[in-house]
């Protein structure tokens, strides 16, 4: 033998000792279950550690909860034994104790559970104390920043003596309670404020920004009421007739500052600011080239805002009226941050969840104006995975229509390979896809396929216009932009036209039951608790649905049957697969009911599923595996 060859057996034997050594497979429905993902909480009063809570699912049952502390420099994070009904929110002004919402008498109430030393054995941890009784329960606790109250929000009502008889429909009013942080002082504020989302604390602690907005029932339209509340009443600062989010105060505390819009979607875009003594609010960011997502303002008075722009996200400062980019995380996001020190005496230190294409979400810390990554919570499992390419993608329609998508390949792709291909249209749809890993493109991607993720019109992290382009034109421009994505990949190459599939859940379950009755194109089609009669979904929706349309059905019948997959069944030609939670209340069940039963009727291919108990989606993981398992049989038949 000669050398040369004797060295490429050689080379190759270790190639494959390796290979056995250290297997890597396809990303898959266990390693989805398993994967641990980390989520910062709070940052500890005096700067030195981070609060974060750690989710990963299982064989069966919900999502496992783990709360950890880990240094701000990083390093070994603790392992706190809590219990499953405590779920912490942030540090005391002391910092030896969590306080949050304890399951006390079945009713969540406010209550505190000091932190044992870290060398504590675990039987030895403390149990919460509560520190409110209110017979409804209470949600939403945040703690002032000189550390002295806390502000929760409540159902000021008694119970409902009959409540195990009959169930009363009705939206419950939501009022202000604050107590004092030993639990005495416990009174109502503002007690005619019935309707409040959410509330933010002056940083003298003396006064309360309060956030209301109308109820669902009785209301077709929506509108915004800004408040400032204290222990001796409230002042009306403005009404808006959009939808809010998000409020805090600035400059000085001279000013408040809030999320909204002038769009008739009716998702806060912008960033909007008022006297604080009342005016008329204004729209700082009218040219936002993006979307405006999250707004908060820390105990320092530093305003932020987590900007989309496109599939990716950044956190901005709001400063002199406009937006500054100050963090971004490399071929990837942030999804939620700055998390900092509640108390106003600590320094200012922020804590940001990101994520990227190639691992799972993680906590990191701000060091200048770049991002650490503190936690590797998932990286060692993923260690085992052959993860496929990831990548932002931009195409123009047919109309014209500059889009943007997430395509994400098998890991054994091979360029000038046309290989099986799912278009994946996201839920909101006010609402986009961004670059994390996300488990249903990674688990199809596992099973051979190219999936592509578009941003249709109607999608964040584009500009109102962009958003507001969906209002009432969900069923025609919105489709329009999801199906020109296959047209996208099949010119790249990448799909192979005659194994052309469309999955979707809720908005994206509505758009997989209406593209198979407007195209034969797609061989297998999975449909997940999507809209299929917006006639009747309008009204028995567990949210103000007005935001696609704000016509009145009955006035208007026809407007909201057009874009009704149910009218159109005789023209699908499609499987078409119906997945739906049993107990599902965003988008009611019989809707995938009634296609499911009309398609049957007509003798197309359909079959549906629904889950017992579930809510929009499976939290069960048992559940949720048979999701996968129901979808890669029905492509399995279809689309081989």
């Amino acid at each position: 033998m000669s050398r040369k060859a004797f060295s490429a057996i050689f080379l190759l034997l270790t190639s494959l000792a390796a290979q056995t050594q250290n297997p890597r497979h396809s990303f898959n429905f266990d390693d989805a279950a398993s994967l641990h993902s980390a989520t910062a909480v709070a940052v500890s009063p005096d700067g030195k550690s981070v609060l974060y809570r750690v989710r990963f699912g299982g064989a069966k049952g919900p999502d496992n909860t783990e709360w950890r502390l880990i240094s701000t420099a990083g390093g070994e994070s603790r392992n706190l034994n809590l219990p499953d009904k405590f779920h912490p929110v942030g540090f005391t002004r002391e910092g030896n104790a969590l306080y949050g919402v304890y399951e006390a008498n079945k009713t969540p109430q406010l209550a505190t559970m000091a932190l044992a030393p870290a060398n504590t054995p675990a039987a030895a941890a403390a149990t919460p104390v509560p520190l409110t009784a209110l017979p409804r329960g209470i949600h939403s606790p945040v703690i002032s920043p000189d550390g002295t109250h806390y502000a929760v929000l409540a159902d000021p009502r008694l119970p409902d003596p009959l409540a195990e008889v009959h169930t009363v429909i009705e939206d419950p009013p939501t009022s202000l309670y604050v107590i004092n942080v030993d639990g005495s002082g416990g009174t109502w504020w503002c007690s005619t404020l019935k309707d409040i989302a959410e509330v933010a604390w002056s940083h003298d602690g003396t006064s309360i920004a309060v956030l209301s907005q109308t109820r669902k029932i009785g209301f077709h339209y929506v509108r915004s009421f800004i408040d400032v509340c204290s222990a001796t009443g409230s002042r009306h600062v403005a009404t808006l007739d959009d939808a809010t989010s998000g409020i805090g105060w600035i400059n000085g505390d001279k000013e408040l500052a809030f999320l909204s819009t002038t769009s008739p979607v009716l998702t806060p875009d912008h960033v909007w600011t008022v006297p604080a003594a009342g005016g008329t609010p204004t729209d700082r960011t009218p040219k936002l080239e993006g979307s405006a997502q999250q707004f908060s303002v820390d105990a320092k008075g530093n305003a932020w805002t987590i900007v989309a722009r496109g599939v990716r996200s950044e956190v901005d400062a709001f400063q002199n009226d406009s937006l500054v980019p100050i963090y971004q995380w490399p071929d990837g996001t942030i999804s939620n941050g700055p998390v900092s020190p509640q108390i106003a005496s600590g320094p200012e230190v922020q804590a940001f969840t990101v994520a990227d294409p190639q691992h799972a979400s993680n906590v990191a810390i701000a060091q200048d104006k770049t991002l650490q990554r503190i936690t590797k919570e998932g990286d060692d499992q993923l260690a085992k995975v052959a993860l496929g390419d990831v990548r932002p993608v931009h195409w123009t329609s047919k109309e014209g229509i500059a889009l943007e998508g997430i395509v994400t390949f098998p890991a054994d792709y091979q360029a000038g390979r046309s290989y099986p291909f799912m278009v994946l249209p996201h839920g909101g749809p006010e609402a986009n896809d961004s670059l994390r890993l996300d488990i249903f493109s990674r688990t199809f991607a596992g099973m051979g396929y190219i999936v592509l993720q578009p941003e249709y019109r109607g999608s964040t992290g584009y500009g109102t216009d962009f958003l507001n382009a969906i209002y009432q034109h969900f069923g025609d421009r919105a489709y329009r932009d999801v199906d020109s994505a296959t047209d996208y990949a099949i010119a790249q190459g990448w799909a192979d036209p005659n194994r052309l599939t469309i999955f979707g859940w809720s908005a994206g379950g509505f758009m997989t039951s209406w593209t198979v009755t407007q195209t034969h194109r797609y061989k297998a089609a999975i449909e997940g608790a999507g809209i299929t009669d917006w006639l009747s979904f309008m009204w028995t929706s567990d949210l103000q649905q007005i935001d696609y349309d704000a016509r009145w059905p009955d006035k208007d019948p026809e407007a909201f049957l057009i874009f009704s997959a149910v009218m159109h069944s005789e023209s699908v030609t499609t499987p078409l697969l119906i997945l739906h939670g049993a107990a599902d209340e965003r988008v009611p069940t019989y809707q995938g009911r009634e296609l499911f039963e009309v398609l049957a009727a007509r003798g197309k291919t359909t079959r549906m599923v629904t889950y017992p108990g579930s809510p929009h989606f499976p939290t069960l993981w048992e559940q949720r595996q048979d999701v996968f398992r129901e979808i890669a049989a029905w492509l399995a038949h279809y689309n081989p």
